[in-house]
């Protein structure tokens, strides 16, 4: 006859699991919260249940903590993860990065001096399908190592460099948004103030392309050369005082600079958009003032038409200056819409589509 002894390898039963559980119980009410940790940090939460088990955590800020190399590698980074943490389409990302980060820049000027201005800075680069991320916070330490310097195209484009660089992407961008403030003279009273006028410049590469490319807000009055005469012909022919209507109106002026040709400075930028539409809006006025403006714009009536091509037709003469776009948007008195045009020269700004709140972008408010 065969005798079986039982095998120590039987699967345990649901009462054999009850029983032990019951043991490591017993256990872990006589041990100290160490010792359950020491054994197994699963068991803290097997015998005392959720509500006990999460770990006693210090409340204090360790303000003594100091973080080594060592420490540092221990440090979660899941941007620089593996493709298989990508979440959605494994798409390649044209633009990914920071806007609006503000820092104090000094920029050169024309006669050689330097002004600081408070800029805001966007900074992007491509991101390959096969990447997780960026570390975002490499583009802001790359503008930080240059804080010091004297702000020009130059050195935007060694920025560019560095945090393309550190980011290893093949495309990137650079925009710095700024108030640049100029002194205006009034037209006929002999006063002067600060003209404050947005700008944006930008450098960006896109397939081993470079281009540095300026964007000017220009405001000025336009007035309606039909209402202009419309109301000389009720002047003239039934001796009734009539206004024409006039309104404030913004162009925006972005050019691509040439490199060849020398450095177009914001002054020249901004004198040549004064030649082509001299009806800028004025900053210090007296009586004798308003009055020049009065007869400034009366010389000078403009649609939204010719306002576009009067400034292509600057633009196009500046050899410092390649491709370019003008929108200009003039904010009707008469109409509860406004006038636009939109003007391209070259392929950098052309597109069929137009962003939805771009006329909507030039109304400069108070």
């Amino acid at each position: 006859m065969n005798i079986h002894a039982p095998s120590p390898e039987t699967d345990p039963t649901r009462e054999d699991a009850a029983k032990a559980l019951a043991v490591l119980r017993r256990w872990a009410g006589e041990a100290s919260l160490a010792e359950i940790e020491r054994l197994d940090p699963a068991v803290m939460r097997l015998v005392l249940g959720p509500a006990n088990s999460y770990p006693d955590l210090s409340r204090e800020f360790p303000e003594a903590l100091l973080v080594d190399e060592a420490y540092r590698a221990t440090l979660p980074d899941l941007q620089n993860g593996p493709a298989s943490l990508i979440r959605g389409a494994a798409a390649r990302i044209q633009h990914v990065g920071i806007s609006n980060f503000r820092l104090p820049i000094r920029f050169r000027t024309r006669d050689s001096g330097e002004m600081l201005l408070e800029t805001s800075v966007t900074g992007t680069v491509s991101l390959e399908a096969d990447k997780k991320g960026i570390n975002m916070s490499r583009i802001m330490r790359s503008f930080y190592k240059r804080a010091e310097e004297a702000f020009s195209i130059e050195v935007i484009e060694a920025v560019l460099d560095s945090y393309k660089a550190d980011l290893d992407s093949f495309d990137a961008r650079i925009q710095m948004r700024l108030s640049f403030p100029m002194q205006m003279q009034s037209l006929r009273s002999g006063l002067s103030g600060w003209q404050y006028y947005d700008i944006a410049l930008e450098v960006a590469e896109q397939d081993g392309v470079r281009q540095k490319i300026v964007h000017l807000d220009y405001v000025y009055s336009s007035t309606c050369p039909c209402s202009l005469e419309l109301s000389e012909h009720a002047r003239r022919e039934r001796g009734q005082l009539a206004t024409p209507h006039s309104q404030r109106s913004v162009a925006r002026i972005s050019v691509v600079l040439d490199d060849d040709a020398g450095v177009l400075w914001f002054e020249d930028l901004i004198e040549l958009c004064r030649l082509a539409v001299p009806t800028e809006t004025q900053v210090m006025v007296k009586r004798e003032d308003e009055q020049a403006f009065a007869e400034l714009n009366a010389a000078n009536p403009i649609f939204v038409e010719d306002a576009a091509r009067c400034f292509a037709e600057r633009l196009l003469a500046e050899p410092r200056i390649g491709d370019f776009r003008v929108v200009a948007s003039h904010q009707e008195s008469l109409h509860s819409h406004d006038a636009v045009s939109v003007l391209t020269e070259g392929s950098t700004f052309a597109q069929p589509s137009l962003e939805p709140r771009l006329f909507g972008s030039l109304i400069h408010g108070g």
